[in-house]
């Protein structure tokens, strides 16, 4: 299996970086893998977000595909995301489970294409 490809990108002005990035890590090895690295490009600039196509502060994409697709009234820039949890509260970070779906059907994509 190849590995996957986990990137968190993230803007300084939003506080919550380090608990989506740990969110990360816990459901990579909930999943049994601990080992596929994340990586944490920082958007820097308006340039940046256009570039990425960036909706805000943490934005997660997992072979380059976003967790959670930005809604269309989501606007490209630099901003704080928000989430809707599964059980309908607003998060600063997506909800844990729609991220081990996520990471779980990546990696059953993965199996398939190696």
């Amino acid at each position: 299996m190849r590995d996957l490809d986990v990137e968190l990108l993230w803007w300084e002005g939003c506080p919550s970086t380090e608990r989506a990035l740990a969110a990360v890590r816990e459901a990579l090895a909930e999943a049994g893998m601990e080992g596929v690295p994340v990586r944490t490009p920082e958007i820097r600039t308006d340039d940046d977000a256009r570039d990425a196509g960036f909706v805000g502060s943490p934005t997660i994409l997992i072979d380059g595909v976003d967790l959670v697709p930005a809604a269309a009234e989501e606007q490209i820039g630099l901003s704080c995301r928000v989430y809707r949890r599964r059980d309908g509260r607003v998060s600063p970070i997506p909800d844990p489970d729609d991220l081990r779906e996520a990471l779980q059907s990546a990696a059953e994509r993965a199996e398939v294409t190696k």
